[in-house]
């Protein structure tokens, strides 16, 4: 092909040069072969100067070959383009309507900022022409003209009205072209235009009636003239927008364009979906656009693809306009999800059901959404599935239980395809809700038992059982017959050896997470020692360096030197201030009754006490409040017995090492030791039974009325007290403010295990006693123990 073309080009060039009598004559047959070749994709740039020649040419068939070779061998940007603006000129004034019409085609494709200028004259005049053909060439001419030089920008506004009221059809429809790209050029003519609003609506409305003059002549499988029609819509939309005036206006028109037109044929489907751009895009009534978002649901019943993905891709622009009427035809919009054959229907159905899911319907939405997960295909479009699944539950989830349980549910569905953000916000939210503690992971302990297979669940289980693994086997669970669900220590390592046993496909992650849990459960269950010794020194052979160490560091962990300070290095991870998306309300916990949260949100929760409620034995509330149902455990129901939601005071959560930094126990370093409080008043003991001593170092503060308790934590007995937490309530008059404590496992026999401090102010600077009820919870041999007291001998002037 090559060698043909380089030969015929130069014949060509030949040709151009040549100086004999019959070069003219073929001049415009050699420029056509340019064109030919140009379309090819070789260079031409030798002809463009053989073009300017047949433009001048008084000969119809040149000229028009030169004009088709001006817009297409030449741009904008060529230097020579100047030399033909005198030629098109001439064209322009010409007595010949397809003379002139060449030029104005050749000037509306090609013309630059200087060429518009200088012709701008020229133009204007032919759109008064009294030849409809010249009109509508110079209306588009115009277009170009309006676009390309600034300085045109209000040039050709005057002749506008004149050009969509014409009665001629190409005439108009170039009119209503020119008037929206002024308009999209330079917007602050709208207003101006809208003066047009009401010749349009006649225009619009006499097409409608049966009277139209050119009924027959652009009828369109008996449609009338649907390209004027849905070019009359687009420009009552551009006008419309932003003035109440105009679409109360536009209103009885928009609705007689939606009831009479026939929606069986694809050119009255076209001015339907142009008819809804309009009223949504405006000021309409609320029954309009009820009207409008009816007709896109019929559209999701038509059989044509392209239809229905119109109609998606409008409703999911509408539902923030409307989301009550795009509501009634969701079960419309979830059968193009589940039942289309077409990948971008189903996308953009995804995308419609992700805009409609909101607080009132999230719970069916996830439940439809998670239906269809079941069933789709792993084509991309799950994996969009999943995420937008993920993104429903984070937004609107109508309380932490809920949301715990469906996003298990997601990842037992489809655990490979759950990203890594959406685990860590999991991980996050369990972390920062205790009382969801043991429910979470006895749900993910099962949950693993029938999917071991799905990594996401995997990962999260795996990471639960390691936190709060001691709260399977503390029999405090009960199951949907209300016996007490058993879980030893044994069970759970064979879940995690059955774990290791499958094929590691996707990397080392998951043996990484399981050698942390293992860790953990060595502090958690000190009678599985030995087991998972054994389960660790697989992990230090393997082929990853990362694991090979760290199962390395761990094993070294776990030798008699470390016995002390085992427990404080692996107690819980600390919550993180990142903020949580979706309800804060924990939700009904039909799982294990756990304790309230230890974080500082509830601080300050219990200082609406009454006095004596707080010193009865037996106390009951002056002025109980409103009976609110209560969805999470109150310190006060379980402390006080006060029956209805009162404020409470409990410490944050204790602080623990990162298991990631294990190194820094290597070398040495202890945890730091408790500030010693100015002693100036004798210590009381303000709890003690077989296991556990708690006595009160009692300092005064710096400011009136303050006094520093620092609550020293003895464990009395040969076994480590875990999950270790203290919280005091005091009366009205006092203030409390609890730090968090210095560790949440109590190493046994140890007189100084762990430490509080409490700040107290005293509103009445001594006048009236300090007094406090004290809450106690630990665990203690797998056995979850709340013990409770009152502490009431402060000394006298705090």
């Amino acid at each position: 092909e090559r060698q043909v073309i380089s030969r015929e080009c130069a014949a060509i060039r030949t040709a151009f040069a040549e100086d004999c009598k019959d070069q003219g004559q073929f001049r415009h047959r050699n420029v056509a072969k340019l064109l030919f070749i140009h379309m090819l994709g070789y260079s031409t740039s030798f002809g463009q100067m053989e073009c300017l020649k047949l433009i001048s040419s008084v000969k119809f068939p040149e000229k028009r070959v030169g004009y088709l070779g001006l817009t297409q061998l030449l741009d904008e940007n060529t230097e020579i383009l100047m030399l033909v603006t005198n030629s098109i000129k001439n064209d322009l004034l010409g007595h010949n309507q397809f003379v002139t019409g060449l030029a104005l085609g050749g000037l509306g494709n090609i013309a630059n900022p200087e060429m518009c200028q200088a012709l701008a004259g020229e133009v204007e005049k032919l759109l008064t022409a009294s030849n409809p053909y010249i009109r509508k060439k110079a209306a588009l001419c115009a277009m170009r003209m309006v676009r390309k030089n600034e300085d045109l920008e209000d040039k050709f506004n005057h002749r506008i009205g004149g050009l969509v009221e014409d009665s001629d059809h190409a005439v108009a429809l170039c009119g209503c072209s020119l008037l929206i790209a002024v308009v999209d050029t330079y917007p602050e003519y709208t207003r101006d235009f809208r003066k047009h609003i009401g010749s349009l609506m006649l225009v619009l409305k006499g097409i409608l009636s049966s009277s139209y003059s050119s009924a027959s002549e652009y009828d369109v499988s008996g449609v009338t003239d649907p390209f004027l029609q849905v070019k009359i819509l687009r420009v009552l939309r551009v006008l419309g927008q932003g003035s109440v005036d105009a679409a109360d206006d536009m209103n009885y028109i928009l609705a007689q364009v939606a009831t009479n037109t026939e929606g069986t044929k694809n050119a009255g489907n076209a001015i339907l979906y142009e008819c809804v751009q309009t009223i949504m895009a405006i000021e309409a009534e609320s029954g309009l656009r009820v009207l409008g978002i009816n007709i896109l649901g019929r559209f999701l019943l038509n059989h044509d693809p392209n239809i229905r993905y119109v109609a998606l891709t409008t409703l999911q622009k509408v539902v923030r306009v409307d989301l009550k009427a795009v509501q009634r035809h969701r079960d419309m919009i979830l059968d193009c999800l589940k039942a289309d054959n077409d990948p971008s229907i189903r996308k953009r159905a995804l995308d419609v059901a992700y805009a409609l899911v909101n607080e009132d319907n999230v719970k069916n939405m996830t439940k439809e959404l998670q239906n269809h997960l079941i069933t789709a295909e792993s084509d991309g479009f799950k994996d969009d599935l999943v995420m937008r699944i993920c993104a429903c539950i984070e937004q609107h989830a109508p309380n932490r239980r809920w949301q715990v349980d469906n996003l298990i549910r997601v990842m037992c569905l489809a655990g490979d395809m759950v990203p890594p953000d959406v685990r860590s916000m999991f991980c996050h939210i369990v972390a920062s809700t205790p009382e969801l503690h043991a429910y979470t992971v006895h749900k993910l302990y099962f949950s693993l038992t029938n999917n071991a297979a799905q990594e996401a669940l995997q990962h999260v289980g795996i990471w639960c059982v390691g936190e709060f693994g001691d709260l399977l086997c503390n029999g405090t669970a009960t199951g949907p017959d209300d016996q007490p669900i058993q879980v030893t220590p044994a069970d759970i390592l064979d879940l995690l050896q059955g774990i290791i046993k499958q094929p590691a496909t996707k990397g080392t992650k998951t043996h990484e997470l399981i050698a942390s849990c293992l860790m953990k459960l060595a502090a958690r269950f000190p009678g599985e020692l030995e087991r998972i010794r054994k389960m660790m020194r697989k992990f230090e052979t393997s082929l990853s360096a990362e694991l090979q160490q760290r199962a390395c560091e761990y094993s070294k962990l776990m030798e008699s030197d470390w016995d002390s300070c085992r427990a404080d290095v692996l107690d819980r991870m600390p919550v993180c201030d990142k903020p949580l998306g979706g309800a804060s309300d924990v939700g009904e916990v039909a799982a294990p009754s756990i304790s309230v949260s230890n974080g500082a949100a509830g601080q300050g929760d219990l200082l609406d006490l009454d006095v004596d409620a707080l010193l009865n034995s037996d106390p009951v509330p002056a002025a109980a409040p409103p009976a609110v149902p209560a969805a999470s455990n109150d310190l006060l129901d379980d402390v006080f017995g006060i029956g209805g939601p009162s404020p409470s005071a409990s410490a944050p959560t204790p602080s623990a090492a990162p298991v990631d930094d294990l190194l820094g126990g290597f070398f040495g370093d202890s945890p730091p030791a408790p500030v010693a409080a100015a002693k100036q008043y004798p210590d009381i003991v303000a709890f003690s039974c077989d296991e556990l001593r708690v006595i009160f170092a009692i300092a005064p503060g710096s400011a009136p009325g303050a006094t520093q308790v620092q609550a020293i934590f003895a464990n009395l007995g040969s076994v480590p007290l875990t999950n270790f937490v203290f919280q005091a309530a005091v009366p009205k008059y006092l203030t409390l403010a609890m730090e968090t404590a210095s560790t949440a496992v109590l190493a046994p026999r140890t007189e100084r295990a762990g430490y509080q401090v409490i700040n107290v102010t005293n509103s009445t600077n001594g006048a009236r006693p300090i007094m406090m009820k004290l809450r106690i919870q630990y665990t203690m041999n797998g056995q979850a123990v709340v013990q409770q007291g009152q502490v009431s001998n402060f000394p006298q002037g705090l």
